[in-house]
């Protein structure tokens, strides 16, 4: 499989190029110079997509908000993306040990210290970062969740982490036993979570489908705020069919605010046409609908 992408990108053309080979070996190659590292790749070419699967930011487990987290910060800055590689390479690497513990009832304590501590010192590191990050984002989330649904929801959307309360060496300490019992690392950074509530309560049992829906778009769309902001250009904003289940209040005051904040392209998907066609004259933008049968 080949792929090719054209690309203007502050005033400059940009060529693109992903090849997946036979033997599943990939290739990225821009402006024909093939990356060593597709880590050397992010944050090039911004790019949102909502989808219906991204409910799981909502509804799923809280891998899927770390990643959210992660994937938004790691576009704008090199150094997270880098502390957050060698701190889950450290992570492998001590739960690794602790189930050899568990087989071989030995464990190399000196070996597991050193992990230790370079894993305190990027946790922490990781943490400085989140932290003034969320507090900006976590609020222009709130404010767009506001002009989505056109409702007021007393919605909270709160950063929760264990450092928040005790920093990474309190933390490792106080679970040494009950990390040697499970074989796993049971606290740190990576636990981190946000929580959503509205009107007190957990957001995901209280929500409707619209209420979550909007919820999705104000996260997303906040990440497409923040990366304009951060990168000097608009990132290439995806929706693909996300309109289902949306009444026509919400899929308004959607289009209304994607169409009016954007100065750059939107790519729209959805399997009503007409019902499209007649959203987007209402926002009085330019477009252009292609229909495939």
């Amino acid at each position: 499989m080949r792929l090719e992408g054209n690309y203007n990108l502050k005033h400059k053309d940009q060529h693109l190029v992903f090849i997946l080979r036979e033997n599943n070996r990939k290739e990225l190659i821009l402006n024909d110079e093939t990356y060593k590292r597709f880590s050397d790749h992010i944050g090039k070419f911004s790019c949102v997509m909502i989808a219906p699967d991204d409910i799981g930011i909502i509804s799923g487990a809280s891998e899927e908000r770390r990643k959210l987290i992660d994937t938004i910060i790691s576009q704008f800055n090199k150094s997270y993306l880098l502390l957050l590689i060698d701190y889950q390479k450290l992570l492998m690497q001590r739960n690794s040990i602790l189930k050899q513990l568990a087989e071989t009832k030995i464990i190399d304590e000196s070996l597991i210290q050193i992990i230790d501590d370079q894993l305190y010192h990027k946790g922490d590191q990781i943490f400085q970062i989140r932290k003034p990050f969320l507090a900006e984002y976590l609020q222009i989330v709130s404010e767009i969740y506001t002009k989505i649904s056109g409702d007021i929801d007393e919605i909270e959307l709160l950063y929760d982490s264990q450092l928040l309360r005790q920093n990474m060496e309190s933390l490792f300490k106080l679970n040494k036993q009950k990390d040697r019992l499970l074989q796993r690392t049971n606290a740190g950074i990576h636990k981190d979570d946000l929580i959503f509530k509205m009107q007190g309560q957990i957001f995901k049992n209280e929500a409707s489908q619209g209420q979550r829906k909007s919820l999705l778009f104000a996260l997303k769309l906040a990440e497409w705020q923040i990366l304009k902001k951060q990168k000097g250009y608009t990132p290439i904003l995806l929706l693909d069919d996300v309109f289902e289940k949306l009444d026509e209040k919400r899929m308004y005051q959607l289009l209304q605010w994607v169409c009016n904040e954007s100065d750059g392209q939107v790519f729209i998907t959805d399997t009503h046409a007409q019902r499209l066609n007649e959203q987007l004259k209402q926002t009085q933008t330019r477009y252009q609908l292609i229909e495939i049968q």
